[in-house]
């Protein structure tokens, strides 16, 4: 580790703690219908949405109905850009005239994009459409951030409210996310990666000649753009020779700026932040990582300011810096020490450390840094490959997701995944001392505490389940490019980021298969909407109760006592879930290399 490294990442904190409160702040005036900054512009068209779509902001609904809502506008939002990138070749703003995508990737895709995933199995400048990447994925983007942030704010209301039978209206609290958070924060982002040479055009791709010829191994693909197998089931390649080189455009820096602040994490390229039309300059690196934590980290602000104590967000928000930085460092470590699987790497390895995977431009620091956030929260987006990780390296953003996306998580989700850690946690110390638990006035009993349950243990079955169907199945093992434990690795990262909607991997994975297509498809559906129902059915509980109030025996959850006490109880339920998975794969990587 360098000074300079360290001096990067402790910049980047500072930066985003300044940020917290002012853009927190704003948000619960915005979820509050309270006169905010752009109220005098953004209400009249907001009004106007209203009408136009024929909502009736004044009307609220009970638990059922706002989920009825939820499921249904993302299935609407699915079948959308399925139908896209099936007639994309068709449609206009398709320069390059790229086909129809084929079903299977098609589905997934779709099934990515509306769950906050963005898993990519695809080349986004070789396979999609400037209409499919703007009006598909783009918009995808805004909606599945905004349909978690009404989440949390409708489980904000379950614990605000007393003797309710409603918890806010879906479309209200939709459209306010989009309308006063996620727009004008994107307008301003896009103008400002532009300004840093973010490309943002509708110019058909252009064609420069190589100064220099490059030989290489070639998929060998068949009429429909699949990779053809060989016997052993392999990816068969044939030699080919590069002279010249495509140089992609397109309106790439509204989608990028929306990718990060919605913590989408789905690249325009195929690179993702690697790329520099999407990443150019060290500011853009930086504004672009901080954008991954900015809105998940300013929501645990709103929390406590709805909630009428702003000390329950800082508690929370204390509890996942707690988690990262540590693990962070220790990211950062295992990718300079002097290990002999760096040694091995050769040219890859600099004063610095390992390079293998990194851009030279971007450096160790800002690469662990990148793919620690991206992980903590479920954005996804690289500025590395983690599959060139060292074992240990890469073992930091796995387990990060393993904890189910709360440490920041996404924009919503996160911190409503983490509101349940805390729930348990109030559970278990109330079982520790005979009382009965309460949280933020709120009695916690056996239904919440079912439907916390099904939040932990949906995502995590998820992951153990579809990572042992992958390594026995026969079309699970031919995505493998790496024999051992690294294999394991690939394998369990995919499900690991599918489950938990993130939708970074472990490239050395050929997942654009009809198996992986169908059953990540699968996995995140439920990882999404299996956590998503049982977080209403808890908002809608908490708002029909009384308020109970603070006496001598309720446990005070904002203290430096309960942020250790949720700490242990979110890496205990990771520990013990998914320690023998992560031996079988980086651990045991790591173990294998250093004997």
């Amino acid at each position: 580790m360098t000074g300079s490294g360290l001096f990067q990442i402790g910049l980047y904190f500072a930066v985003l703690v300044v940020l917290i409160k002012p853009l927190g702040s704003y948000m619960a005036k915005v979820y509050e219908g309270t006169p905010n900054l752009l109220t005098p512009i953004l209400r009249p068209v907001e009004k106007l949405l209203y009408r136009i779509f024929g909502v009736h902001s004044d009307d609220e609904m009970p638990w059922r109905t706002y989920t009825a809502s939820v499921l249904v506008f993302n299935l609407l939002g699915a079948i959308v850009v399925y139908l896209l990138q099936r007639f994309q070749q068709s449609l206009p703003l398709n320069p390059q005239g790229f086909p129809a995508v084929s079903w299977d990737s098609s589905f997934n895709t779709a099934v990515s994009f509306i769950t906050n995933t963005n898993w990519q199995g695809y080349g986004g400048e070789s396979t999609m459409s400037y209409l499919t990447q703007m009006m598909g994925l783009g918009v995808q983007n805004f909606l599945s951030a905004a349909t978690a942030m009404a989440v949390l704010i409708a489980l904000i209301r379950g614990f605000v409210r007393r003797n309710a039978q409603t918890i806010g209206n879906f479309w209200v609290d939709f459209t306010r996310s989009i309308l006063y958070i996620l727009l004008p924060l994107s307008i301003v982002f896009t103008v400002v990666l532009v300004s840093q040479g973010v490309v943002q055009n509708f110019k058909p791709y252009r064609t420069a000649s190589l100064m220099q010829t490059v030989s290489y191994d070639k998929p060998v693909v068949d009429s429909q753009g699949n990779t053809v197998k060989d016997a052993s089931g392999k990816d068969k390649t044939e030699p080919a020779v590069m002279k010249e080189q495509q140089i992609p455009f397109g309106p790439a820096a509204s989608q990028i700026a929306i990718k990060q602040l919605g913590t989408n994490g789905g690249g325009f390229f195929n690179v993702n932040s690697a790329h520099p039309f999407e990443n150019p300059t060290p500011l853009s690196n930086f504004l672009e990582s901080l954008a991954i934590l900015l809105i998940a980290a300013a929501l645990c602000y709103t929390f406590g300011k709805m909630a009428g104590d702003t000390r329950q967000g800082w508690a929370l928000l204390a509890a996942m810096f707690i988690i990262l930085i540590p693990l962070l460092i220790f990211c950062y470590y295992s990718e300079t020490i002097d290990a002999p699987y760096v040694k091995n790497l050769g040219a890859a390895v600099t004063s610095d450390g390992n390079m293998e995977g990194k851009e030279v431009r971007i450096g160790v620091a800002n690469s662990a840094l990148w793919a620690t956030v991206t992980t903590a929260a479920s954005n996804g987006s690289v500025n590395a490959m983690h599959d060139s990780f060292s074992p240990l390296g890469g073992l930091i953003p796995l387990f990060l997701m393993q904890l189910g996306e709360i440490i920041f998580g996404g924009v919503g989700s996160g911190l409503y995944g983490m509101i349940v850690f805390a729930i348990i946690s109030v559970f278990v110390a109330g079982l520790m001392v005979g009382r009965t638990p309460e949280y933020l006035g709120k009695k916690i009993e056996s239904f919440e505490m079912k439907m916390s349950s099904l939040v932990i243990l949906i995502p995590a079955v998820c992951v153990l389940l579809g990572t042992a169907i992958a390594v026995i199945a026969k079309d699970g093992v031919a995505g493998i490019a790496n024999p051992g434990p690294h294999g394991f690795s690939e394998i369990l990262y995919a499900f690991s980021s599918c489950a938990n909607n993130n939708g970074s991997a472990f490239a050395g994975l050929s997942a654009n298969t009809l198996f992986y297509n169908i059953v990540l498809g699968i996995v995140m559906l439920l990882g999404r909407f299996g956590v998503i129902v049982p977080v209403l059915a808890i908002a809608g509980s908490l708002a029909g109760k009384k308020h109970v109030p603070v006496g001598s025996g309720t446990l005070p959850t904002h203290t430096p006592l309960f942020v250790v006490f949720l700490i242990g109880i979110i890496i205990i339920v990771g520990a013990l879930t998914f320690l023998p998975s992560l031996s079988l794969g980086p651990i045991a990587e790591h173990l294998t290399a250093i004997k």
